[in-house]
């Protein structure tokens, strides 16, 4: 079962923003890591068997503000 897991960000600088990729992709399960949104603050996962709160409690950790905004299926 494929889902796509959305958490939104608030980023500071370009570190900050590549801190959070490689956070998200070294992650169990996921598959592909991308941006979206106007300013580029939310990351959508596309993964097999992926935990979100997991992600999300890494990235707060890490960055300070991570907010888990959708958990959806992908068919």
């Amino acid at each position: 079962m494929q889902q796509k897991i959305v958490i939104m960000l608030k980023l500071k600088c370009d570190k900050c923003r590549s801190k959070a990729m490689k956070i998200a992709a070294v992650a169990d399960g996921v598959i592909t890591v991308a941006w979206e949104g106007e300013e580029k603050n939310k990351v959508v996962m596309t993964g097999d068997g992926t935990d979100a709160a997991t992600v999300t409690r890494r990235l707060r950790k890490k960055l300070g503000y991570a907010d888990l905004v959708s958990v959806e299926q992908v068919k």
